[in-house]
């Protein structure tokens, strides 16, 4: 048996058994089917990612469902530090699903190729934009320290402000819990990003 404070893996390999996959229709009582036909319904447009596990609990699905809602599409912060920092907790947390997702979103919204596939592999990417190098630097200390240093946090104030270092705190906690939720449950990338799916760190 693993000790429980040893790293049992860095997310899963491709080929892993998904745990908890979406119930066919015929098994969703009328709670889950409620809660898979707001996410249809919603911006999502699907039932996809965390929310296959989360059908188990509908109406933790529903309440994670809203925070996500409001983090992804009405922030203030901006479009390319969202993303970017998406990324950046993908990549802690080795999730394939989040990386496959937000990989070309992140790229649409302007981060450089270049830069992502340095994140891709484990290292701190040269050559990013200011304020991607205040949001990586705010999201690494908090994932890797669980806080984050005043310079840091003086940094990300002065560009987003109270709200924005609030909102940032919130959106790093919320891809954590759906990435790692997704490690368990071995949920399956819809896609391979450019570059290929997330490799293990090195030893």
């Amino acid at each position: 048996m693993n000790s429980p404070t040893a790293p049992v893996s860095q997310g899963f390999s491709a080929d892993a058994a998904e745990r908890l996959p979406l119930p066919s229709g015929d098994r969703l009582d009328a709670a889950q089917r409620a809660a898979a036909d707001a996410l249809i319904a919603g911006p999502r447009r699907g039932v996809k990612g965390p929310f296959v596990p989360l059908l188990r609990s509908p109406v933790l699905l529903d309440r994670m469902a809203k925070v996500g809602e409001y983090l992804r599409f009405e922030s203030i912060l901006p479009t390319r530090i969202n993303e970017f920092v998406t990324l950046v907790v993908a990549r802690h947390v080795s999730n394939q699903f989040e990386w496959a997702i937000h990989h070309p979103l992140a790229e649409a919204a302007g981060t450089a190729p270049e830069t992502l596939a340095q994140l891709a592999a484990g290292r701190r990417p040269r050559g990013m934009a200011e304020e991607e190098a205040t949001a990586y630097d705010f999201a690494s200390e908090l994932l890797h320290r669980h806080g984050v240093g005043d310079a840091t946090y003086g940094e990300a104030v002065a560009r987003w402000g109270e709200q924005g270092v609030v909102e940032l705190t919130a959106l790093i906690g919320y891809f954590a819990a759906v990435s790692w939720l997704m490690n368990v449950a071995r949920t399956p990338a819809p896609a391979v990003p450019p570059g290929g799916p997330l490799q293990a760190f090195p030893s």
